[in-house]
């Protein structure tokens, strides 16, 4: 998948491009699924030029699932054909070969399932880094804003792990998927801090705003102490209010936290619902979908047959 220029997902279109080559530490991964994120959007569009420059000819998507096609000289604990869950860092996830450095990349369980393995590496991560920066346990009344996202489905079921009491700020039409998995979900729009108050009579301990439109704010009001405000969508509030700003990047071991995500996966614990899937020809439609901002869990792209 390529784009020569910044816009909507009319600039997307998929291109016969060269085969990579692993070099020392890399490998090539055939890619089965490969994930999508709002913040792919941001940067495709150009809304991120300043913080995440493309480098035309662009590619897009960050993490994905497949198979180890070829390794590169120094790599050791992969092998070809080994199934694996991958993160790029050079945006060229969705294409049916991937180059990836080999310490980017982390087994696959056998019962963990395509769709569900591309999303972790950026989503998942995403959520523990969060609460890495905030962490949460038994003590705690926690909202999530944006609980049904991508993000979301994964933060809130963390936090519900780690004994937390979860207010779960989503659609009406997600509220039933949100209390099934331990939270107590409230409607947004006029009046949420109401709701809030209202299913955390104690008060809120600590907050995750993955929407951004002014959820930070909403914190600081009520009551929660900056620290523990935490935000990956408004970084304009992190300087106006001196709250968190973090992101996947922030995770002290990313391969690490997708091992354990995984193996959660795949024993059942943790559940990541897929939205929708499109196959790769039909990635203007999946980014369509990603931009509408609603729905519950994921947008995966089919690449390959397993």
């Amino acid at each position: 998948m390529r784009f020569d220029e910044y816009g909507d997902e009319r600039v997307l279109d998929v291109r016969e491009v060269p085969d990579p080559v692993p070099g020392p530490g890399e490998v090539v991964v055939r890619v089965v699924t490969a994930g999508t994120n709002p913040g792919e959007v941001g940067i495709r569009s150009g809304l991120l030029a300043e913080r995440f420059p493309a480098r035309f000819p662009e590619g897009e998507g960050s993490d994905l699932a497949g198979r180890v096609q070829a390794v590169g000289p120094g790599v050791s604990g992969l092998a070809v054909g080994q199934a694996v869950v991958g993160l790029s860092d050079s945006r060229n996830a969705q294409a049916e070969l991937a180059l990836l450095p080999a310490d980017r990349v982390v087994p696959k369980p056998d019962a963990l399932g395509w769709d569900v393995a591309a999303t972790l590496f950026v989503a998942g991560t995403t959520a523990q880094a969060l609460l890495q920066e905030v962490p949460v346990g038994p003590e705690d009344a926690v909202v999530v804003a944006g609980a049904a996202g991508g993000v979301g489905v994964f933060l809130v079921q963390l936090a519900v792990r780690a004994g937390a009491t979860v207010v779960a700020v989503a659609s009406t039409a997600n509220h039933p998927w949100l209390r099934e998995h331990g939270a107590v979900p409230v409607a947004h729009g006029d009046g949420l801090d109401e709701r809030i108050r209202a299913a955390a009579p104690g008060g809120v301990t600590a907050f995750f705003d993955l929407f951004g439109a002014g959820y930070a704010d909403l914190a600081i009001a009520l009551g929660v102490p900056k620290e523990r405000v935490a935000t990956v969508a408004d970084f304009g509030a992190a300087d106006r209010l001196g709250v968190v700003a973090t992101g996947m990047a922030a995770l002290r071991d990313p391969a690490a936290g997708v091992r354990d995500l995984a193996a959660l996966a795949a024993d059942g614990a943790l559940d990541v619902p897929i939205k929708a899937r499109f196959p790769l020809e039909r990635v203007q439609d999946a980014y369509r979908e990603v931009s509408r901002r609603s729905g519950l869990g994921k947008v995966v792209l089919d690449v390959a047959a397993p």
